[in-house]
């Protein structure tokens, strides 16, 4: 394969990248319906104390996400990546200087 093919390969695979992650929906603050009247939340303290409140209630996210599936996937393509490099480089051999 020639190296202007292989450089066009490379410029269509990181586009079509791009592209994919045009679409992928970002993790804005506020919800869709920003501008609606939320109930203003409870007070966290006792009920003599007074705290700031914002006017917004947060969801209840229970006791907690489980990451252990994102980083044994992330390891492994972590890994997998690393190979790819490392068998590229041999690959290539060793390059006389000019």
């Amino acid at each position: 394969m020639s190296v202007a093919r292989r450089t066009l390969l490379t410029a269509t695979a990181s586009g079509t990248l791009l592209a994919a992650l045009w679409f992928v929906p970002s993790a804005n603050a506020t919800g869709e319906h920003a501008g609606r009247d939320v109930p203003a939340a409870a007070p966290a303290h006792g009920a003599g104390e007074a705290g700031p409140t914002s006017g917004l209630r947060l969801a209840d996210t229970g006791p907690g996400l489980d990451t252990t599936p994102y980083l044994i996937g992330g390891t492994a393509l972590l890994g997998i990546g690393a190979g790819f490099v490392t068998y590229s480089v041999r690959r290539s051999g060793p390059r006389s200087a000019h």
